[in-house]
């Protein structure tokens, strides 16, 4: 079977420093991978690279076994497919939660607000902010932004989400309400990449986690092999220093 988005010799260098070097990863449809690792390590940058954000310097990426990584190709219909939520929000301060929802689909399907509202009503509802919809960003809690965020990057109906660190600029006690939404998100079968910190989250949700070591993937496989029984000096020293 294909996996749903391929990644095979990856390399992407800034300047002089390679940060990515060499990762070959498959993820399948409605599997949830988590990338851990120190800072550094590559996570992010791997993440750029799966929806284009970041061109590939070497190797290729396949979406559905199309190659997306293509020179030349137009990335905005690959972003459309795979969406991604940073760690900062980036909400439009001058706009409600539901303006920031609405316009990257009414500017790029060209949905009216009329048709968008019923369908963001339905997706705040489910994600505890059916009250919150015309409330501006500075009116709302670093919790409940980031899902503003997620519904944002939801509301483009992409095929695959990705998540970079997106609980790392939360006070504790909001960590959980943005977990949340993602055991959601994969008890609905979204395909998932997450670089996260949350190792408690990794364990119990992922499907396959992967360590990253200064831009290799040094270990990957299903959560209980790898945080009970790493094979790798490297990841049981991280682990040790993690868990």
């Amino acid at each position: 079977m294909t996996a749903k988005l391929s990644l095979r010799g990856v390399r992407k260098r800034f300047g002089e420093v390679e940060v990515c070097k060499g990762i070959d990863l498959d993820v399948d449809e409605g599997e949830m991978v988590c990338l851990i690792g120190a800072s550094g390590s590559g996570k992010s940058t791997l993440l750029r690279c799966m929806n284009l954000l970041e061109p590939v310097d070497d190797g290729v990426i396949l979406l559905d076994g199309q190659d997306i990584s293509e020179p030349g190709l137009d990335p905005q219909p690959v972003r459309q497919k795979i969406g991604i939520v940073f760690q900062s929000y980036n909400l439009f301060p001058h706009m409600s939660a539901a303006e920031n929802v609405m316009l990257a689909p009414r500017r790029v399907y060209g949905q009216s607000r009329e048709e968008l509202r019923p369908k963001l009503a339905e997706m705040f509802g489910r994600f505890g902010l059916g009250d919150r919809m015309d409330h501006y960003p500075d009116q709302l809690s670093g919790g409940q932004q980031q899902r503003v965020a997620i519904i944002r990057a939801l509301a483009m109906a992409p095929q695959i989400m990705l998540f970079d660190e997106i609980t790392s600029a939360l006070d504790p006690e909001l960590v959980g309400e943005v977990l949340d939404v993602l055991r959601d998100l994969r008890g609905q079968g979204m395909t998932m990449v997450l670089a996260t910190h949350e190792m408690g989250f990794a364990r119990e949700l992922a499907d396959k986690v992967c360590f990253l070591d200064a831009g290799r993937i040094l270990e990957q496989g299903p959560p209980d092999a790898l945080f009970n029984a790493p094979r790798e000096d490297r990841t049981k020293a991280f682990l040790a220093r993690v868990l």
